[in-house]
């Protein structure tokens, strides 16, 4: 038995978040569900950047597409579409095994929409239809304006992934807004059971920032550098497991039970962005510290590899919780503002997705011209 499916018995799935038509092709995705190393696969417009514009698994589709006259921005659609609907046929008998508990798929709306609550639904709901498979999530950011655009989702009846998640206090806006799509579909009197969502609560971009904000007060030396320097690397795994407690209570409600009554699921966290940034943390340790039941972890190439090779598989997640948050305490002692830390990283995961789409789409214009 991997790893893998070790944390499976656990109650955590690991999704594979990378896909690209090379894999899909040749069978290594079906290889890797086959051996039971992913139960699903994330994407973003960085993937699809890398995807399309680093191999030439495209080029093929692109030509005769450019040349009946579709723009750049239609191209990309078009085979996007099509990857999903490939990785999400892949995963269909998982996603029916576990009876929708797994094997889905996932693809962004365009990040460009962010903060236009009506934009954002109308594009999720057209993708939901355009791939029509009953095992796609369509990722929406947590930005204020998707707060609404992610309640009224799941009330239309989408599976939704949650994206860029760094703030505490956001995330109980995110299961709020899910327990309210929820309650608008019971009052309808449409079923619930078949609604999945997933929060994704991004990690290691927090200890990148909160690092950078530590060295700067251990270079300023003084009594407070050795405070500092006894915090770098665990403000993420602090903030998540403060996170994962607002699950429990929020999904142990009474407002839930009744849902749940009806067939509702739990919104499971996602913890996304759990590739090691700094060398010199352990290349697993957002994995490792961050086991628990009815949770996914997202994850690259890289990191799938290295969990696979050398990761260890132990309950962490709800372990250690009054030390977590005397690390936030410790950090406001310093200065160090949470609020401020993930507010900044929100505007900077928008930012990143948006540029990496508008690449994407000149990437796809040079290759049609090419």
């Amino acid at each position: 038995m991997n790893t893998v499916q070790q944390l499976a018995e656990m109650g955590q799935s690991i999704w594979y978040d990378n896909i690209e038509r090379g894999m899909l092709e040749s069978g290594e995705m079906a290889g890797m569900i086959a051996r039971g190393e992913i139960r699903g696969v994330t994407s973003n417009p960085s993937i699809f950047l890398n995807a399309v514009t680093k191999t030439t698994d495209y080029d093929d589709d692109l030509r005769p597409l450019a040349a009946a006259g579709h723009s750049a921005a239609d191209i990309f659609w078009k085979l996007a579409v099509e990857d999903i609907q490939a990785a999400a046929d892949l995963f269909r008998p998982l996603y029916e095994a576990t009876n929708g508990g797994d094997g889905f798929v996932s693809l962004e709306v365009n990040p460009a929409l962010a903060h236009d609550t009506d934009a954002t639904l109308a594009e999720a709901q057209a993708l939901w239809h355009r791939v029509d498979r009953p095992n796609l999530m369509i990722k929406i950011p947590a930005t204020q304006a998707g707060i609404p655009a992610i309640a009224a989702a799941i009330a239309a009846g989408l599976n939704v992934n949650v994206t860029l998640i760094f703030a505490r206090e956001r995330y109980a806006a995110v299961m709020d807004a899910y327990l309210r799509g929820l309650e608008e579909r019971a009052g309808a009197g449409l079923p619930l059971g078949n609604i999945a969502s997933v929060a994704s609560f991004f990690v290691s971009r927090v200890d990148t920032n909160v690092d950078k904000r530590l060295e700067a007060i251990i270079r300023e030396g003084g009594p407070r550098a050795a405070e500092a320097e006894s915090l770098l690397g665990q403000a993420a795994i602090a903030n998540a497991k403060l996170a994962y407690a607002d699950f429990k209570q929020v999904f142990s409600s009474d407002r839930f039970t009744a849902l749940q009554a009806k067939g509702a699921r739990a919104q499971r966290p996602l913890w996304a962005s759990t590739s090691t940034k700094n060398p010199a943390y352990r290349d697993v340790v957002y994995v490792e510290e961050l086991i628990g039941p009815d949770t996914v972890n997202t994850v690259p190439p890289q990191t799938l590899v290295a969990f696979l090779d050398h990761g260890v598989v132990r309950p962490t997640l709800e372990t250690g919780l009054a030390e977590a948050q005397a690390v936030i305490d410790r950090l406001a002692a310093l200065g160090i503002d949470m609020a401020e830390v993930t507010e900044q990283l929100e505007r900077e995961g928008v930012k990143a997705f948006a540029d990496a789409f508008t690449a994407l789409l000149a990437g796809v214009g040079e290759r049609i011209r090419d």
